[in-house]
């Protein structure tokens, strides 16, 4: 049994959620509001959000933003309306652990909570502070990156994908592998966020760091 906080300013989708969770087993508290989400997420009286964007005085971006920022590492599924590839990203950059689109299958919905509890419950592996490969540095305390001489900014998201390739470098590295760790979320062959990301890091380490292995995944080269 868990604790779930419902944020949702539609009372038809969060009355409809907050009945099949309980059903679920689960204790639930429903608010349609954002600011009063956020007081609510940062209380530690839950276990899990399930989080609305368009929500009244502070949408879920914001909210995200305020909980993470405030160090709160509770696990978050963004539930909403907006379904493009840019929100999307947003969200799970933003610190959400999955995201659902409306309209969505409840059986899903479960099925991700069931994921976000169970590996939010795993026992984290100690890891180095420092991390070298390729040319690259990454200070895990610190979260500073340099790349031989000069230092860039990552954002947290790519601060991971980083941190999974290095530890793993010179191995190829699926999708899916790269979703789970780094985003915690189950592989959608649709989505392309890996994509997007590996990207964004080879353009701040250079072409050459990360190579794509057709049919199988990436790799960092050493």
């Amino acid at each position: 049994m868990a604790r779930i906080l419902i944020v949702e300013d539609e009372e038809r989708i969060a009355s409809f959620v907050a009945k099949g969770l309980r059903a679920e087993g689960h204790l639930t508290r429903t608010v349609a509001d954002g600011r009063e989400g956020l007081d609510h997420a940062l209380s530690g009286d839950f276990d899990l959000v399930v989080l609305d964007i368009g929500l009244p005085t502070m949408d879920g971006f914001a909210v995200l933003e305020h909980l993470r920022a405030q160090g709160s590492r509770v696990p978050v599924i963004v539930l909403t309306a907006r379904d493009s590839v840019g929100d999307t990203v947003s969200a799970l950059e933003g610190g959400a652990d999955d995201y659902m689109p409306k309209p969505f299958r409840f059986a899903e919905l479960v099925a991700r909570v069931r994921l976000r509890l169970r590996q939010d419950q795993r026992v984290t592996v100690p890891r180095e502070d420092v991390i070298e490969s390729g040319g690259v540095r990454l200070d895990v305390r610190t979260r500073r990156a340099v790349v031989g001489q000069r230092e860039v900014d990552l954002s947290a998201r790519e601060f991971a994908l980083a941190e999974i390739f290095m530890v793993n470098a010179g191995q190829v590295l699926s999708r899916e592998q790269l979703l789970d760790h780094v985003w915690g979320m189950d592989f959608d062959p649709g989505s392309n966020v890996v994509d997007v990301y590996v990207g964004y890091l080879r353009r701040k380490f250079g072409p050459e760091a990360i190579a794509t292995v057709r049919g199988m995944g990436y790799r960092f080269n050493r």
